[in-house]
C-alpha cells in the first residue's frame, strides 16, 4: 500500500520594473518548480493568471504561450512597476521517518 503524497506549495511575491516584466516572466516559466504566475496591479487585483505545468513547458509551452507574452508586454508597456506572485510546489524528497 502506498500513501498519498500532498501537494505543498508556497507563493512568493516580487516586484520587478516594468521593463522587466517579460524577461522575469519568461525565467520564471522556465523553473521547473513553479506552479502558477499571477501579474499584480498596484491596487492588488489580479491583471493576468498564468496557469503552468512542469511538462509543458519542456514541450514548447513558451511558443504556444506567446498571447499571453504579448498581454504580459501590453501591461509592461503602461506600467513603471508591477508585482508577480510565484505559486511554487515543494520538491520531492524522501519521507524521513
Amino acid at each position: 500500500m502506498t500513501e498519498k503524497q500532498e501537494d505543498k506549495s508556497w507563493i512568493e511575491e516580487i516586484e520587478v520594473a516594468g521593463a522587466e516584466l517579460v524577461e522575469k516572466i519568461k525565467e520564471l516559466a522556465a523553473e521547473g518548480q513553479v506552479r502558477r504566475l499571477r501579474i499584480l496591479e498596484p491596487d492588488g487585483d489580479i491583471a493576468v493568471d498564468i496557469p503552468l505545468t512542469v511538462g509543458a513547458i519542456a514541450g514548447g509551452a513558451l511558443v504556444l504561450a506567446a498571447p499571453i507574452l504579448a498581454v504580459v508586454g501590453a501591461i509592461a508597456a503602461f506600467a513603471t512597476k508591477v508585482k508577480i506572485e510565484i505559486v511554487r510546489e515543494e520538491e520531492d524528497s524522501p519521507a524521513m521517518e
